[in-house]
């Protein structure tokens, strides 16, 4: 399963430049965990960390102008960091399974002459076979919708990082007047279209690049909830579907498809709810008479059954995080926010055990990233899971990771609990100069 070691972000609103985990340049970092939690105060940006990685996603699905407006964002002058002159900047730093090299995505992305967003650099990079040191080979180079894509991993020329552009000109023209004949054979001049669309979106759906493909399919299977209880009380039309939508309007469909084509699943889920949730031992569906869709609780002190629109959110958000851990073919990369809300506090701990048990499973499963403020979710956690997120006097959030402090670290090691220890200010940074 893939899974992202390190991201940086740069002038997407109060993220003016955090990093998280390790890059191609900061091998020294350790990379992030299979579960990654982040924490902080109310309004120092996790909403917006959040959005970060959703803004990636719709980028690669409807292009960065669209990307820039969707979601309620309201265009590229409210997403840029204020004060900042751009551009926009991600760097996704992953590894498509556990043995391979690490492969890292840059994305720059600025206002163009008529004042619209447009892509202004992509590149995806890769160290050859064997090389220990040095930059990584750039095998996608664009800029401004221009440049070259290598179809084989061991050849073709490095560019200069020092002089990308004229570099990247140079190698264009030799490419177009056919003075390389080898490299001609494998390496293809780009030029796109539409500078507003990634170029990963086109090129990611042809054979001749694998790389590129499955780096694509990789950002299209994220899966960023905005579940809601009350969306998932709706009655969508009878028919199964495999996978829980990010709202969560369609949970009746995914019970009748689990009910039917993976029961033994279906059973342990409800065997889960049954420890974290008492009273609740089946969950069905029930069609009515004009073909919607019923999500049907039995409780065992009661004959008739309760129905989806009577539960309480609780148990709603409970249910449907465990469906999503038991997709049969899940998510590579979950982004949960604030799962705490509407749960008793002694179902956090048990929650938060369940997302971890799911990222280091031995079946592979997804990559988990939470947004949370409850110190009860963080008592489960570890310091090297856990990164704490604040704002400082300019504005602007900064980002460091709990496992950072030694004094953190000997203190949960002692057998003191995260959470407790965020709730006493000791992960305030004001208890060590460690920080």
């Amino acid at each position: 399963m893939p899974k992202i070691e390190g991201i940086r972000i740069r002038n997407f609103r109060t993220l003016k430049e955090i990093t998280l985990g390790r890059l191609w340049n900061q091998q020294q970092a350790s990379p992030l965990t299979p579960m990654t939690a982040v924490i902080g105060k109310n309004g120092v940006g996790k909403s917006t960390l959040f959005d970060a990685f959703g803004f990636l996603a719709d980028c690669l699905k409807s292009g960065v102008e669209e990307a820039c407006y969707v979601r309620g964002r309201g265009g590229f002058s409210r997403i840029l960091a204020q004060g900042q002159k751009g551009p926009i900047e991600f760097d996704v730093y992953y590894k498509e399974d556990g043995n391979a090299r690490p492969i890292t995505y840059e994305l720059s992305i600025d206002l163009d002459e008529s004042g619209r967003p447009f892509v202004l650099k992509e590149r995806l990079r890769q160290r050859r076979k064997g090389q220990k040191h040095g930059w990584p080979f750039s095998f996608l180079v664009l800029n401004n919708g221009k440049g070259v894509v290598w179809k084989e991993e061991e050849v073709g020329r490095q560019i200069n990082e020092a002089r990308d552009d004229f570099d990247l000109f140079q190698l264009m023209e030799s490419l177009r007047l056919g003075k390389s004949k080898e490299e001609s054979r494998k390496t293809e001049v780009v030029e796109l279209e539409d500078r507003r669309k990634l170029g990963i979106a086109t090129l990611g759906s042809l054979k001749q690049h694998p790389r590129i493909s499955a780096f694509r399919r990789f950002i299209e299977g994220w899966y960023l909830s905005c579940f809601t209880p009350d969306a998932a009380r709706s009655l969508p039309l009878v028919g199964p579907q495999k996978h829980l939508n990010i709202h969560g309007d369609n949970l009746g469909n995914v019970v009748q498809f689990m009910e039917q084509e993976h029961p033994k699943r279906f059973q342990g889920i409800l065997k889960r709810i049954a420890e974290k949730i008492p009273g609740v031992n089946k969950i069905g569906t029930e069609k009515t008479n004009d073909g919607r869709l019923l999500i049907r609780f039995n409780d065992k002190g009661f004959q008739d059954p309760f129905y989806a629109h009577q539960m309480s959110d609780g148990t709603l958000k409970v249910f449907a995080y465990l469906l999503l851990m038991e997709d049969p073919d899940p998510s590579p990369f979950l982004c949960i926010e604030e799962p705490e809300n509407g749960l008793y506090h002694k179902l956090l701990e048990s929650l938060a055990k369940e997302f971890r048990d799911h990222a280091t499973g031995l079946k592979g499963g997804s990559q988990v990233f939470i947004t949370t403020h409850q110190p009860y979710f963080v008592d489960a956690l570890q310091p090297e899971e856990v990164w704490i997120l604040e704002k400082g006097p300019d504005g602007f959030s900064s980002i460091r990771r709990a496992s950072d402090s030694p004094i953190v670290r000997n203190l949960v090691a002692e057998g003191l609990p995260l959470g407790g220890l965020w709730y006493s200010e000791y992960l305030d940074g004001k208890e060590s100069d460690a920080f």
